[in-house]
């Protein structure tokens, strides 16, 4: 019968499948873990005018606010796979949920804080709140993955890759919300609204029985969890996933950025299009990798991510940039949850610890290596294309501060709020100003911006806005080009990666006792994945 059906069809009747029974309840509770991280990602990242503009925050202390998410999400994922299994999915998912509210709870109150104790109260509150936000999250990546990997053990990747399009379903969300709330209505309701799926997944959390872990069945120590990374694939899974962190994570925080300064009032649409092109897809991982292992599958996603953001580095034509973040969307959709696949079935003696690894690794270079990577390289080309261009233009824009990356020499990039009041003409900053006019209360940074500008920005505008615009678009998109050379990279990675198994007699999953096994439902000796699959045999036919 599977010859006689399409692999649509499989996918769509596999879903009707899994949201049916227990571990499809579970799949589910943990899909809106997801949904509820990028929902909330997403609109907070939209609100960061208005947080600006309320509270009186400069870009340095917004950037303190929210850029410490992705080094604490790393960090929490290394730390709490090391006692995932243990503990319990449950407790670790239902710690999570705590957390979730609490960051709600906690970023609603800026506002009556700001009133009662100031500026700085209001700025530690909302550290913390993203601090709790970003805690859970990186409690429910650790949780998540070995869970799925535990009850779908017949298809680890394929379920992973549906699992993992809770991510950019929940950025599609927030993205909308954004863009359709923000500026519109107070900033708290649309944070208040990633309550509603941190409710719901809650209560199935509660609710649903949740399986012990498999290394945990098999009485796997610590220690020997710990040997897995002994192994020279895994350290070079390890290496590879932080160039994914690099590429997707690391990319994603600045592309929006980029595309808009290619392409005005498009690049929220553009990123709410890549993330749809990833939901959309991460449901067909299945087919795919029965065409092709999981590590073709990076292979050829490495391909295309890397032709995508060489053609966004090399365009300004409207169509040929949305042809652009077409393929790059399109290589970037495999690339995390895949990895933790091949993870998930080549150690499966490391449990939540390997698979933690490598979220962590990803979560880490993303915050570490790819934003501010991507953010130097962007500050370097613009500042040398504006020096080249006009020296007195560059004098009048450049920062006054040296930005660095590892060992490349300092660079001093465009003062960004220049360059901001400059491309929309001082709107912002008039209306900024008017709001802190009473004598005495507009913040001194604000201050030196105004006196800037009506003695210096605005005579030279009509010769430094083209000048500044171009500099800006070069240097995201140098950004980008040079972004490519780590997908290309990849690529290298993964193909010694696909010969070397093909000389071992081909690519394999492995059962929890370190056999090999075909991938198929029967051939999964996992005592979780067994007793799931038993379980939906009595209750809904045969296991997908």
């Amino acid at each position: 019968m599977r010859g006689d059906t399409t692999p649509l069809f499989h996918t769509l009747f596999h879903l009707k499948v899994i949201m049916s029974d227990n571990r499809g309840k579970l799949m589910w509770a943990s899909f809106l873990t997801l949904i509820t991280a990028g929902i909330g990602f997403a609109v907070r990242a939209g609100i960061l005018v208005e947080w600006g503009n309320q509270f009186g925050f400069t870009q340095s202390e917004l950037g303190t606010i929210t850029g410490g998410g992705l080094v604490g999400f790393g960090i929490v994922i290394l730390v709490a796979s090391l006692i995932t299994d243990r503990l319990g999915y449950r407790t670790i998912l239902g710690i999570a949920v705590v957390l979730h509210i609490l960051s709600v709870v906690i970023t609603l109150a800026a506002t009556p804080i700001y009133a009662a104790a100031g500026k700085e109260a209001t700025f530690q509150c909302l550290y913390w709140g993203m601090f709790c936000f970003a805690v859970a999250n990186g409690l429910c990546e650790t949780a998540i993955n070995p869970l799925i990997a535990n009850i779908y053990a017949e298809k680890k990747t394929h379920y992973l890759n549906i699992l993992h399009a809770g991510w950019p379903g929940g950025l599609i969300v927030g993205g909308l919300l954004a863009k359709l709330l923000v500026g519109n209505v107070r900033w708290e309701i649309p944070i208040a609204l990633y309550i509603v799926p941190t409710v719901w997944y809650g209560m199935l959390v509660l609710k649903e029985r949740f399986p012990k872990s498999d290394v945990a069945q098999a009485e796997i120590s610590l220690g020997d969890m710990l040997k897995e990374f002994a192994s020279p694939i895994l350290l070079c899974l390890l290496l590879l996933q932080a160039c994914v962190g690099y590429v997707e994570l690391g990319t994603d925080s600045w592309i929006t950025n980029i595309t808009e300064s290619i392409l005005t009032g498009q690049g929220l649409l553009l990123f709410i299009y890549a993330s749809g092109i990833m939901f959309v897809l991460r449901f067909f991982a299945g087919p795919i990798v029965e065409k092709i292992n999981p590590l073709g599958l990076l292979c050829a996603s490495t391909i295309l991510g890397t032709m995508g953001l060489l053609l966004l580095g090399s365009t300004s034509n409207a169509g040929m940039i949305w042809v652009a973040v077409t393929i790059y969307g399109l290589g970037k959709t495999f690339l995390w949850p895949t990895m933790l696949g091949v993870v998930g079935e080549r150690f499966p003696r490391g449990g939540a610890i390997t698979m933690g690894a490598v979220g962590a690794a990803g979560a880490l270079s993303g915050g570490f290596l790819g934003g501010p990577g991507i953010g130097y390289e962007q500050d370097y080309h613009a500042s040398a294309e504006l020096r080249q261009s006009s020296q007195d233009t560059f004098q009048r824009y450049v920062s006054a501060d040296e930005n660095s990356f590892l060992m490349f020499p300092k660079v001093r990039g465009l003062d960004a709020r220049k360059v901001g009041v400059l491309l929309d003409d001082a709107k912002t900053l008039d209306s900024d100003y008017s709001i802190f006019a009473e004598p005495g209360a507009v913040p001194p940074d604000l201050e030196h911006l105004k006196n800037w500008w009506d003695e210096t920005g605005e005579a030279n505008a009509a010769v430094d806005k083209s000048r500044v615009e171009h500099a800006r678009i070069f240097g995201g998109q140098m950004a980008l080009t040079l972004t490519a050379g780590v997908p290309a990279t990849m690529f290298v990675g993964f193909l010694l990666l696909v010969l070397y198994f093909r000389s071992q007699g081909g690519y394999t999953s492995l059962r929890i006792n370190g056999d090999s096994s075909n991938g198929t439902p029967d051939a999964v000796t996992n005592d979780v994945g067994n007793e799931a699959a038993a379980e939906n045999s009595g209750r809904n036919g045969p296991p997908v």
